[in-house]
């Protein structure tokens, strides 16, 4: 890749499994100052506790696993094939595996299910059919600064060219989409 990591380059998977790009803790922190999450929140994509430890920010209980074992929450714990409950689930997912975690997720969440996605997770006409149709999220937001994610281990320089948004389907909400900006200055505020 000429020189080194670019954040612009596809995401491709690091030496310690598939598709972990920890999540940088402003992104989190956007959802939990405009989404109230009451109860437990299962953050079932853990990689190395980075969401895990903003989401404890809300005051409750933050159950924490993950399909490949980092050292934190739970390891080897497959979310696509649980059984567990939660009133809120809240992760990044593998992009790989983000239709399957929107099923399970839909099954397994009680109250919020929470995924942060690529804005484009929009488009598509077998997740219009599949998904948006029968399922559509409560809430879309998108954000204003761009994210960049990083592997583990790299030093984080430049921006990324790719828009992010939480798709939040709420199990007490209307059976409708709002879509919502957050307000600049996350990144300066809690990056």
């Amino acid at each position: 890749m000429n020189g080194g990591f670019k954040p612009t380059a596809k995401r491709f998977a690091d030496l310690d499994g598939p598709d972990f790009f920890p999540t940088p803790a402003w992104a989190t922190r956007a959802l939990i100052d405009n989404e109230d999450f009451r109860g437990d929140i299962w953050e079932c994509a853990c990689g190395d506790g980075a969401m895990s430890e903003v989401l404890e920010k809300t005051g409750n209980k933050v159950i924490s696993s993950d399909l490949i074992d980092r050292g934190y929450g739970e390891g080897d714990h497959d979310f696509l094939d649980s059984e567990r409950r939660a009133p809120n689930i809240v992760t990044n997912p593998p992009y790989n595996a983000a239709e399957g975690f929107v099923r399970s997720g839909l099954e397994r969440a009680d109250r919020k299910f929470a995924l942060l996605l690529r804005l484009a997770f929009l488009e598509g006409a077998n997740r219009q059919r599949t998904i948006f149709t029968d399922a559509p999220p409560s809430r879309v937001w998108v954000f204003s600064e761009r994210i960049t994610f990083y592997p583990a281990g790299v030093v984080q320089k430049g921006t990324g060219t790719t828009a992010y948004a939480w798709f939040v389907w709420d199990k007490n909400a209307p059976a409708s989409t709002e879509l919502k900006w957050f307000k600049p200055g996350y990144k300066a505020l809690y990056g």
